[in-house]
């Protein structure tokens, strides 16, 4: 019963051919669109943002997204330990474009805080199926080769963490159940507050429950999720799992480029959403375990993260119209409202 085209998928030189063509035709129609791959392939979706990013306004919220809204909950941890973000170490579970997006966009918010950009990617380490990302490695993709460390090859992820000590974990395995009680009882006893990220979803893919990070840790984990968890009581105390879905960033993003005009949709931009996110957590709800503001207030949430966005792309002449008096304002104006009228 299958309608589509009935032949394998092109690739190579023909399917390039016909991305750019699709890229030249958008822009003689629409030149101040942005355009935004979604869902494409690994194998495809690191190249086709390479080649397009510094020519057109265009960016990827799988790769891009997910590292900012990860960079957020980060920041937010960041928040209830009181370290600084280049004192961090992060080990991936997963090495796609998803791990590799989140540890170049660490890295770049680490040379931002004053370290040289190679020093940051250098505090991220990647776990795949073949195990731990080291330089003797001849199976790495380009895009993961900056991550592949100098290091002998570990075959166990807990084994990992006991050898290079990571303040937080990352899953992006898609793979269900692999941050074990192993894994978990291994970060608490190398962290006082151990950053548990298991971003896989849906929740049939998670890595870990929130309250599996939380038992095993003796409730000392910071933890946020792909998919959502509901609210539990732990050892008498009550804790409130954060989502760490990119609907904190990608609806941002795009009104900003849309009320700017915005000529480029850069890594700072990114960099700044996820700042703008993490700073609206308030200290009640990092008391309980959120380190992302409550969904129930997500409209407001993304304004402000896109009134930031919005004030970085006019302060680095990216936009293509005047800048507004009051930029929130001005925000806020451009936002889309749908009003359910009931029948007279």
């Amino acid at each position: 019963m299958y309608l589509g085209l009935r032949q394998n998928r092109v690739r190579g030189a023909e399917y390039d051919a016909f991305i750019d063509e699709f890229v030249q035709a958008v822009q003689e129609m629409f030149p101040k669109c942005c355009l935004q791959w979604e869902d494409f392939a690994n194998i495809n979706a690191v190249p086709i943002l390479t080649r397009y990013r510094d020519r057109i306004c265009t960016y990827n919220d799988d790769i891009q997204g997910t590292a900012a809204v990860a960079l957020a909950g980060v920041l937010g941890a960041l928040r209830i330990t009181k370290q600084k973000l280049t004192e961090q170490r992060f080990l991936f579970l997963g090495g796609g474009s998803a791990a590799t997006g989140i540890a170049e966009l660490i890295g770049e918010a680490m040379a931002m805080d004053g370290i040289s950009l190679d020093a940051g990617r250098a505090q991220n380490w990647l776990f795949d199926i073949n195990g731990l990302m080291v330089t003797s490695r001849t199976d790495l993709a380009d895009f993961q080769k900056p991550f592949a460390h100098d290091h002998a090859p570990m075959s166990s992820f807990a084994a990992a963490i006991e050898a290079i000590k990571p303040t937080a974990i990352i899953g992006v395995s898609t793979v269900p159940k692999l941050f074990n009680q192993q894994v978990i009882e291994a970060m608490a006893r190398v962290n006082e507050r151990p950053i548990i990220f298991p971003y896989s979803n849906p929740t049939s893919r998670s890595e870990c429950t929130a309250e599996e990070a939380y038992k095993w840790s003796d409730g000392r984990a910071i933890f946020a999720s792909g998919s959502p968890f509901p609210p539990l009581e732990i050892g008498g105390r009550k804790f409130i799992p954060g989502q760490g879905n990119n609907v904190y960033i990608f609806p941002a993003m795009g009104m900003a480029v849309l009320a700017t005009e915005a000529a480029r949709v850069t890594e700072e931009m990114f960099i700044v959403a996820a700042k703008a996110v993490a700073e609206q957590v308030t200290d009640s709800s990092l008391a309980s375990g959120l380190i992302y503001p409550p969904q129930s207030q997500i409209l407001d949430a993304s304004l402000r993260v896109a009134a930031k966005v919005a004030a970085h792309v006019f302060d680095k002449g990216l936009a293509r119209v005047k800048r507004p008096d009051d930029i929130e304002a001005h925000i806020r104006a451009t936002a889309y409202r749908p009003q359910y009228v009931e029948a007279g």
